[in-house]
């Protein structure tokens, strides 16, 4: 149901939070795996294109639900082999005040420094840690703007919580890779804006201690993701959450989740620590019910109980889940269904059952130091079932072509797995790519992940094949740009016998294509540039990519081009961040070029200005407004060319790119 824009702008300012699915490494259903089977990806309107929305349980569980990704985990026994960040390593360049009211995390460092009145040391490594302190400063601080009184309605995350993460105890020698890696940890937690290590000076010449200076995110909020072209809200998630329970790292939310045809009442639970131990919980489920009717129709959950990778040393991993999700799933272009032209009669409405089931584990063997290699292996099984309803009152004759042409393929299947993931154990840390002022880390060198899978015929009904992904990625931070360079391609050979229905051979052929440029610091902002190529061949899922509106074409109608392929060209000035006590706000100027095809691109191309709004003390992803103007296609009403979301642009991205 379309909203007003003003009952859209009073949301974005009410329901300020960490948008769902980027800040926090768990959402209540974890993110599909690199090898998992890939059933039929939702493309509603004006989510990300090809990736499972964050509301969705996990379709096939093999799952790493941790802080630590597991393609980007390294295991060094000396710190001196392994290339590390600025974090803990060297002391906070000198600045003046003023500076420090500008750049938002070295104010914070010297306010921690004051509070421990330690002084730093310059040299660290290898001298005894004698002691990790940890200055937490309130979320509402004095250079905040807001009333200090919004602090009796947080609590802090406690300091032993903190420790816990730190890989290096009192006693043993100061090394700088480990206190880098335990940064990398705390801020994948999803429970602070600001985590920063300094090195400071021990009670003795040999003996060092460590700050860490940390500032929470907002736990108890209403975190939100959204997505609104113009008047129509075409997505809207608002979370009700502790995502940091009486400061111990735990996680409990009440979830709301509209589309344009259903809305979803849900709950989740997520534990880090169960009982203190490395092994980690999440649980979630909810209830879908239909707007018009407004009765419930479907459910999907999901409960995942693993030991992860939690830091560079874990020799191993374990995972195991179990996943459900029965739902109406309705396609929509703008804010009708989707009418499929079926070409001997009436239109087809795009609407179908599915119900999935899942079930699994990994066991994941880590080798290397520098370079790393991990092994992982897995079995597990599923049932996906879909069928057109009787509400939509099919012919034989439309039923048959809608299930040939675009509905997804019913699969039961029970699979072993292999997958084989390598990488350079180098990060950098920068500022001002993606989150205007905040330290992002990024994984440089190369990263490749290899799956296998195979499901044997296992019962009567199940499927028979083999299917294979593999994905590259490249990333050189030269001077103060730094360029990524992402592949990924998938095949799979069908190993049944001949049956009606059933493709043969080779089938689901798919290879993609993506190429981000951020450049130096120009004017004190950054252009940033990205290019993306999505080829499909012989999809049994039948996806379709919708292209339009604030998914990568703004200023263009929602979802005005649609194809089973998609090119996309992003180009953007985003300007540096003007400092209003602590609130970042920015401006963008943007030129997108995109298709959405089946044989050949034809492009289309727009140009706009955005506003960026940054609010440190309750999310690390910006909210973004856009206008646009189409150049060389249908201009959709001046209304319709504005639009809202959060995150960057380039988030919009297909996930097969990391995990085919």
């Amino acid at each position: 149901m379309p909203l007003p824009l003003p009952v859209l702008l009073v949301t974005l300012l009410v329901a300020t939070g960490t948008p769902s699915g980027q800040a926090s490494p768990e959402q209540g259903a974890p993110s599909l795996p690199s090898d998992a089977p890939r059933p039929p990806e939702p493309e509603g309107s004006g989510k990300p294109r090809d990736v499972v929305p964050s509301d969705a349980p996990v379709r096939s569980p093999d799952v790493e639900p941790s802080g630590v990704s597991n393609t980007e985990v390294a295991a060094p026994p000396r710190a001196e082999q392994v290339p590390v960040g600025p974090e803990g390593t060297q002391a906070p360049e000198a600045a003046t005040d003023a500076e420090r009211t500008k750049n938002y995390e070295e104010a914070l460092i010297a306010w921690g420094l004051g509070e421990v009145e330690r002084q730093v040391e310059l040299a660290p490594q290898g001298k005894v840690l004698e002691e990790v302190l940890v200055a937490a400063e309130e979320v509402v601080a004095p250079m905040d703007p807001y009333p200090s009184l919004l602090n009796i309605f947080h609590v802090r995350t406690r300091d032993e919580v903190v420790r816990q993460e730190v890989l290096i105890t009192p006693g043993q020698p100061y090394s700088e890779a480990l206190v880098a890696e335990s940064v990398r940890n705390l801020r994948k937690l999803g429970l602070f804006s600001v985590v920063r290590a300094v090195p400071v000076k021990g009670s003795a010449p040999d003996k060092v201690a460590l700050l860490l200076v940390t500032k929470d995110l907002w736990s108890l909020r209403l975190n939100n993701e959204f997505s609104a072209v113009g008047s129509l809200l075409l997505y809207l998630r608002l979370q009700g959450t502790e995502q940091n329970f009486l400061g111990r790292g735990k996680k409990v939310a009440l979830d709301f989740i509209m589309r344009l045809d259903t809305f979803s009442l849900g709950q989740s639970y997520t534990d880090r620590r169960v009982l203190g131990s490395r092994w980690s919980l999440t649980e979630s489920a909810a209830v879908l019910i239909n707007r018009d009717t407004g009765r419930a129709e479907g459910s999907r959950g999901s409960l995942v109980v693993s030991r992860p990778l939690y830091s560079l040393a874990t020799p191993w991993s374990l995972s195991t889940s179990v996943a459900w999700n029965m739902e109406t799933a309705r396609q929509f272009r703008g804010a009708d269904i989707w009418q499929l032209p079926f070409p001997d009669g009436e239109p087809v409405p795009y609407i179908y059952n599915a119900r999935e089931v899942a079930a699994g584990a990994t066991y994941t063997r880590s080798y290397g130091q520098r370079y790393k290699w991990n092994v992982g292996m897995g079995a597990g099984a599923y049932h996906y079932a879909y069928a057109a309803p009787v509400a939509s009152q099919l012919t034989d004759a439309q039923a048959d072509w809608f299930r040939r042409n675009y509905l997804p393929r019913a699969e039961d299947a029970g699979y072993a797995n292999f997958s084989l993931s390598a990488f350079e154990a180098r990060y950098d840390v920068l500022r001002n790519v993606d989150s205007y002022t905040l330290s992002e880390d990024f994984q440089l060198g190369h990263s490749v992940l290899a799956t296998l899978r195979y499901a044997p015929p296992v019962f009567l009904s199940a499927a028979h094949f083999a299917e294979g992904g593999l994905s590259l990625r490249y990333r050189v931070h030269w001077g103060d740009a730094l360029t990524t360079a992402s592949a990924a391609a998938s095949v799979r050979q069908q190993l049944n016998a001949p049956r009606p229905g059933v493709k043969e051979g080779w089938t689901n052929r798919r290879w993609a294509a993506e190429l981000v440029q951020v450049s130096p610091r120009v004017l004190g902002g950054r252009f940033v540039a990205r290019g993306l190529l999505d080829v499909n061949i012989d999809d049994l899922s039948e996806r379709v990519s919708l292209l339009g509106g604030s998914n990568g074409l703004r200023g263009a109608a929602v979802d005005a081009y649609s194809g089973k392929r998609l090119l996309l060209v992003n180009l953007e000035y985003r300007t540096a961040p003007l400092v209003v006590r602590t609130v970042h706000v920015g401006g963008v100027f943007f030129l997108d070029s995109g298709s959405a095809f089946n044989k050949r691109p034809e492009m289309v191309t727009t140009v706009g200005v955005g506003l960026r709004v940054l609010f440190p003390q309750f999310n690390v992803f910006p909210f973004r407004i856009d206008f646009g103007y189409v150049l060389n296609g249908d201009r959709p009403p001046v209304g319709s060319r504005l639009s809202l979301s959060s995150g960057q642009v380039t988030e919009y991205r297909p996930g097969f790119l990391d995990s085919p």
